[in-house]
């Protein structure tokens, strides 16, 4: 049985973890605090504690990098500060694996990497991506440092808007003013987010880059009417007007699909919620 260890069990990462242990993989994760750990365990997920301040401490976190694959799902906190902790955070995991037991990583990147910039034909995981086009400099350097190491295979996916579950974009902006309605999204639902991941796990896809996005771009405002409409929230108050429909960035998710995947909600328009918390 293979070993699986997340870093970070959080809305994705226990969403992985949670299938890859339905398919038979043995998965250890972790959570900052042991009072999550606790929950964690009591709903079947084996899990310690680690942090990283940027160094780490946990109680018993090495055997986390004791696994054959390391998933990393560790996200940039836009509010913390230039995003250096979080790339000193990558330093010391990258340092634990050059001496671990970990053989491949998926790291969990994001399709704001891509230049912000529309053009007709969508971006694709072969555009050409340095640091003064990247929309996100974090994410281009924090890839470039994982990249950037001998020791282990390295598979990133970069993900576009992870929806569903209680993660509603209407709800967002609901009843605000001069929303944003007619570029089109790039969103994926969390469970094929997990399934993804999964997949790439089964597939042993590694030394690859792979986009995580639903196949079809509806604009924002259709996303955000068909919420108001099926969950019974208020849609925008108005829209910024708009001269023409612009094509807005889209992003590609055919190099996964021709490995044999499908997507379980290939259109945001269909996505399901947590009605229960579509009001709250």
């Amino acid at each position: 049985m293979k070993k699986v260890s997340i870093l970070g069990l959080g809305w994705l990462g226990h969403a992985a973890g949670v299938l890859l242990q339905q398919q038979g993989y043995q998965v250890l994760g972790s959570a900052t605090s042991l009072e999550k750990v606790a929950q964690l365990q009591q709903k079947g997920i084996d899990a310690i504690q680690f942090q990283l301040i940027p160094h780490p401490e946990g109680i018993g976190y090495l055997r986390l990098f004791e696994s054959q694959i390391l998933l990393v799902t560790i996200p940039p906190r836009s509010r913390q500060g230039d995003g250096e902790l979080y790339l000193q955070q990558l330093a010391f995991i990258r340092e634990m694996l050059a001496s671990s037991a970990v053989e491949q990583v998926i790291f969990i990147s994001s399709t704001g990497i891509y230049p912000n910039e529309s053009k007709a034909s969508p971006y694709t995981e072969d555009e050409p991506i340095i640091a003064s086009n990247a929309s996100n400099s974090v994410l281009y350097r924090a890839e470039q440092l994982m990249e950037d190491s001998p020791s282990y295979a390295l598979t990133i996916l970069r993900m576009g808007g992870l929806m569903g579950a209680d993660r509603i974009p209407g709800a967002y902006f609901s009843g605000k003013e001069q929303v944003v309605g007619h570029t089109r999204v790039n969103f994926i639902h969390q469970l094929d987010a997990a399934k993804m991941i999964a997949w790439v796990v089964d597939q042993g896809l590694w030394n690859q880059t792979f986009n995580g996005v639903a196949p079809q771009h509806p604009l924002r405002r259709e996303v955000y009417s068909k919420n108001a409409s099926t969950l019974g929230i208020l849609p925008p108050a108005s829209y910024q007007e708009a001269a023409d429909e612009k094509v807005g960035r889209r992003v590609s998710s055919e190099k996964i699909s021709a490995t044999g995947f499908s997507f379980d909600f290939p259109n945001p328009l269909d996505f399901t919620y947590t009605p229960r918390l579509a009001t709250s």
